[in-house]
């Protein structure tokens, strides 16, 4: 009795001591929804991959892309706002943050879509509460425990085979991948993450104790991703990109190298901030924003150098935006709508949704044009071709800006 207590939590602590969130069992065949024709609902797509960009703190969307040509934008910063000499012009009225210019050759191959005035209803300040809304894709006053990929994963299982569902990298957490029985790796550190589980050999025991077996089947999906993590990696020659030596780019370089080795996962998770701008935001932004482009456009030439930039679509995301003007101490305070960007080889590039007005305000702030689960309709429904996804609020339409 003592021995196999001994014995559990011995277990216990070798598997909490691994850089994994969670490990859950393989689907059972019986989970898998076919249609019509005996076709699994967007198999043909399943093995596009989604990359995840936090931008943590609360992006300032305004000053990302800038509303140049409105006079609003220049009387609420006088300090903040972007010259008009300085901003990279898109449209006759708005403009890229001067920082944000390699990713111009981009937008003029039609490859970045730039969505505008994105937000939801009764906004959330707090940077806690806004971005579990965003994770959990919930409604203001509506706490749900599990996130928004986690819910689609359960409804439409992955193939038979695949890694895992999601790669965090970065310091991120599991957001969008939290809860339920999504399998979610932690890379944060790809030499700790194999050597440590390469320490942890599957054990055979048979046992009816639940949790002693559960541990069991931990151990033992552990040592299987780490070995498939490890071999397709090695098996790679090596990125010929030099990526930025920050930490963004270094996230980014770790991402390029598991969907080079064509390690099977549907999501990567990658962070980047912090973005919250409170006092002197125009060095702070600047540089934020000229490491996000930095380190996107490395990881596109990556994925054009391996001929997978057709397989991959990028997508930014927040908790809120900004509010319109500038604070006291030359930054801006928590807000709520912005813009955000989709970003690969299929999108149909340009401007959509509305932009925000700069004078019809809500107590100061934006009011937002679309609501944030467009964007996570246009990732179900076109980029993996599954049914419309309906949230427990309704459906949101897609934006039809993938090829």
């Amino acid at each position: 009795m003592a021995a196999s207590g001994i014995h559990r939590r011995a277990l216990l602590q070798a598997a909490m001591a691994l850089p994994l969130v969670l490990l859950r069992p393989a689907w059972p065949s019986q989970l898998w929804a076919a249609d019509t024709n005996g076709i699994l609902p967007g198999s043909r797509n399943r093995e596009r991959i989604l990359l995840l960009v936090e931008l943590q703190g609360g992006n300032d969307g305004l000053n990302t892309v800038v509303p140049y040509g409105d006079a609003a934008y220049y009387r609420a910063r006088p300090q903040l706002a972007i010259p008009r000499d300085q901003v990279r012009q898109l449209t006759p009225q708005l403009g890229l943050h001067p920082a944000l210019s390699p990713l111009l050759s981009v937008w003029e191959r039609k490859e970045l879509v730039w969505v505008q005035g994105v937000g939801y209803p009764k906004p959330n300040r707090s940077h806690f509460r806004s971005i579990e809304i965003w994770n959990t894709a919930s409604d203001s006053e509506e706490v749900l425990d599990k996130g928004w990929l986690s819910e689609i994963f359960a409804q439409y299982p992955l193939p038979i085979g695949f890694t895992a569902e999601g790669v965090l990298l970065g310091r991120g957490d599991a957001g969008p991948l939290s809860g339920g029985k999504v399998r979610t790796i932690a890379l944060h550190d790809p030499a700790q993450f194999f050597h440590q589980a390469g320490r942890v050999a599957p054990v055979s025991v048979a046992t009816t104790n639940r949790a002693l077996a559960h541990i069991l089947e931990v151990r033992r999906e552990i040592s299987q991703a780490a070995t498939d993590l490890q071999s397709r990696i090695q098996q790679v020659p090596p990125l010929s990109i030099d990526f930025p030596s920050h930490k963004f780019g270094k996230q980014l370089e770790v991402a390029a190298r598991l969907i080079a080795a064509k390690v099977s996962v549907a999501v990567i998770k990658v962070t980047h901030g912090s973005f919250d701008t409170h006092a002197g935001q125009l060095a702070a932004h600047h540089r934020l924003l000229e490491e996000l482009a930095q380190g996107l456009m490395a990881f596109r030439a990556a994925m054009e150098q391996r001929g997978l930039w057709s397989e991959v679509l990028v997508m930014t995301y927040s908790e809120f935006g900004r509010r319109v003007g500038e604070n006291a101490s030359h930054g801006t305070d928590h807000g709520t709508a912005a813009t955000h960007l989709f970003m690969g080889g299929r999108v149909k590039g340009g401007l959509y949704g509305a932009p925000c007005s700069l004078t019809d305000l809500e107590g100061g702030d934006l009011k937002h044009t679309l609501d944030y689960r467009s964007l996570y309709a246009t990732v179900i429904e076109q980029w993996w071709g599954l049914p419309a996804a309906s949230f427990r609020s309704g459906r949101y339409p897609a934006i039809d800006c993938i090829a």
